[in-house]
């Protein structure tokens, strides 16, 4: 395969294909409008942003605002490429495309390392709910039925994949914009049985910072991390009915839904619950939050929907982990038996994923104190990771494509170049506060050395197809 950077026109087959020869367009819009919709409603705002609250107190609407900021930049960008070029390896073909087969390989295996870790972590947390409900059942029973249903489900076929995390989407979306209706009425002290808080849990308990900017630290660098899994809807795009339209209208619509979802929901859970609640850690936020309001059930129903995010994001990191896998093998970049597609689905791909999801659950019972905490290390940044390519990317992309092909930007970068500029900038400030932070800075530097094996390995390939 040759270089396929801003030297190489965009028509040449391995630098431009939207869409393998093998997959299908299985996916219809009203598919992608609900992915788009509901995968900015992740496992992490339900499950970890507890933490961050713990550490930021009511400050960490400001570490959510700050943080969604530069999501909204990276999808921006990310979405200009993609409805330039869709592509189901994403961020990895533009890469590649931009930077160089190097860049290709390390930001799309590190992410597929992520993706299929985080698969067993979601199935993990899935079983402690559900063995919360039926205590004596075995959680690695529990992860072993899901891990089966969702890896049965992408096998068949695309369309699979798509009517499960329509539903997940909508269920999720509901939830929480029911919450944020009964928060929001609870706040403004019109909500039958309760009595408004005013502003007595953001400015008591220590005031709105009390941890000081340390604290703030520590829940900016939670909130990120909350954010992962927005890419998947690019992925998904190049295996829908019109790709262009579906990534343009996803990217624009996520300004909204980050601001509706994240920040307004942090700021009716600060509103009304002290910060320093043990529930808020024990129970999660928006259960301690239900609870808070006196609603019966209310905290049970919450649980039944953090599950549904759970499972919805194993299915979609499955799927997600599945293409990125079985681009990277479409452009030369891993082994061949990855990319074979059987009735438009690579389910090699799909099983070599699942398998290495639950290669990490065994570990987490098996190892728990040395292996699993390593390898959870290893991902802790690649997120930012693949962020910083998206931004090198789409600078060096943009130019070229305005010059040889500007009817392909149907999505355009803000104030390119400065906001480009601005939101690398972040990320190397976010590098510089994880190495600051002792719980971050093994994170950093364990993602730092997997991702500069991935590069050397990448790059030693890239020398050799050269001179072969």
């Amino acid at each position: 395969m040759s270089r396929t950077t801003l030297d190489a026109p965009p028509g040449t087959p391995d630098a431009d294909a939207s869409l393998s020869p093998g997959l299908k367009h299985g996916l219809k819009q009203r598919h992608l409008s609900m992915i788009a919709l509901g995968g900015v409603i992740g496992a992490g705002l339900f499950v970890g942003s507890g933490a961050g609250i713990a550490a930021a107190g009511p400050s960490i609407v400001i570490a959510y605002a700050v943080s969604g900021l530069l999501v909204m930049l990276v999808m921006r960008m990310l979405g200009e490429m993609s409805a330039a070029y869709p592509s189901s390896g994403s961020f990895s073909a533009h890469a590649e495309r931009a930077i160089g087969p190097w860049a290709g390989f390390t930001s799309g295996w590190s992410f597929w390392v992520l993706l299929c870790t985080a698969v067993g972590l979601e199935g993990i947390g899935a079983a402690k709910i559900v063995t919360g409900w039926l205590p004596g059942t075995p959680e690695w029973a529990w992860v072993a039925l899901f891990m089966v249903v969702f890896c049965v489900a992408n096998l068949a076929a695309v369309k699979n994949f798509g009517e499960f995390e329509f539903w997940f989407a909508a269920l999720k979306v509901g939830a929480i914009s029911l919450f944020l209706v009964l928060g929001v009425l609870a706040v403004a002290g019109v909500l039958p049985g309760t009595d408004s808080p005013g502003a007595a849990n953001l400015t008591g308990e220590g005031g709105f910072l009390p941890n000081g900017s340390e604290g703030l630290v520590i829940g900016l660098l939670a909130s990120v991390f909350a954010y992962g899994g927005l890419e998947t809807v690019t992925i998904a795009a190049a295996e829908s009915e019109n790709p262009v339209k579906g990534v343009a209208s996803a990217v624009r619509t996520a300004m909204w839904r980050i601001a509706l979802f994240y920040i307004g929901s942090m700021t009716v859970i600060v509103t009304l619950v002290p910060w320093d609640s043990k529930a808020v850690v024990e129970k999660g936020p928006y259960v301690a939050a239900l609870d808070q309001l006196g609603i019966p059930g209310a905290g049970q129903l919450m649980n039944v929907v953090v599950l549904v995010a759970l499972l919805s994001a194993m299915n979609a990191n499955i799927y997600g982990s599945s293409r990125i896998a079985y681009s990277l093998v479409e452009r030369g970049q891993g082994p061949k038996a990855l990319g074979r597609v059987t009735s438009g689905v690579p389910r090699v791909a799909v099983l070599a994923s699942c398998v290495f999801g639950f290669v990490c659950v065994v570990l987490s019972y098996w190892r728990p104190d040395d292996v699993f905490p390593w390898l959870l290390n290893m991902i802790g940044a690649v997120i930012l990771v693949v962020w910083m390519f998206i931004a090198v990317s789409q600078l060096r992309m943009r130019r070229w494509v305005e010059r040889e092909a500007p009817e392909k930007l149907v999505v355009r970068m803000w104030l390119f170049p400065v906001l480009t500029w601005v939101a690398l900038a972040a990320m190397v400030a976010i590098f510089v506060l994880m190495a600051r932070e002792p719980d971050t800075r093994v994170q950093l530097y364990s993602t730092g050395g997997m991702t500069l094996f991935l590069a050397a390995v990448g790059y030693t390939w890239q020398k050799a197809r050269a001179r072969a």
